[in-house]
């Protein structure tokens, strides 16, 4: 088996991340892994405090290594994380496990988006998401741009474009002082999609 090659979709809200990822996912037959804080905001609500923000960080980090552990080890059936009774929320290329790339993993979210947000609503950011941004690494960063219309979702919570441009120049600075190779995503869905693909290929043949 190749080594597992995993890649990162970032930025702000209702910037296109799942839909990018899911679409990445169903291109190249394998995997991808949700974003935590999503099933966690919509059970507890979005009253979130600074504690939270670390409590979804180690649950974003347990979900992306159970999906890491199912790739390497081949082992991808019908208990792996992928299974949820609410498929759309989750994402397999394939319902069969038979045919799924273990070499590929897509990733919704990463610490990165832990920091921005502790840092953009509470000024201040977890150690262990520090600490965790420089011990995990990964092969590529899509850094999802704001040129999408903002879609609304009880989730969502800042719908003015300035804001939007703020924090996509936030997390832009955190891809410009690291060392992973990093593309920006923008323009419509077809565009979008098609940057990625050719970003993700230029990576597989590297």
């Amino acid at each position: 088996m190749k080594d597992l090659k995993k890649i990162v979709i970032i930025g702000p809200e209702s910037t296109g991340k799942s839909t990018l990822c899911k679409q990445l996912a169903q291109h190249y037959n394998t995997l991808w892994c949700p974003e935590f804080a999503r099933e966690y905001l919509l059970k507890n609500g979005m009253d979130y405090t600074y504690d939270d923000l670390l409590l979804i960080a180690r649950g974003q980090i347990a979900l992306e290594d159970e999906f890491i552990l199912s790739m390497v080890n081949g082992q991808w059936s019908m208990s792996a994380p992928n299974e949820s009774k609410d498929s759309t929320n989750r994402r397999t290329a394939t319902d069969s496990p038979l045919t799924i790339d273990h070499s590929l993993l897509f990733i919704d979210t990463d610490m990165y988006v832990l920091k921005v947000w502790c840092e953009f609503v509470f000024g201040k950011c977890h150690r262990y998401i520090l600490d965790q941004i420089v011990e995990r690494k990964y092969d590529l960063y899509l850094l999802c741009n704001t040129d999408l219309p903002w879609i609304m979702d009880e989730l969502r919570e800042y719908p003015d474009l300035e804001t939007r441009e703020k924090l996509f120049e936030m997390y832009k600075d955190c891809m410009i002082n690291q060392s992973t190779p990093w593309v920006i995503i923008g323009g419509n869905e077809g565009m979008r999609l098609k940057t990625a693909i050719q970003s993700v290929d230029s990576l597989l043949n590297s």
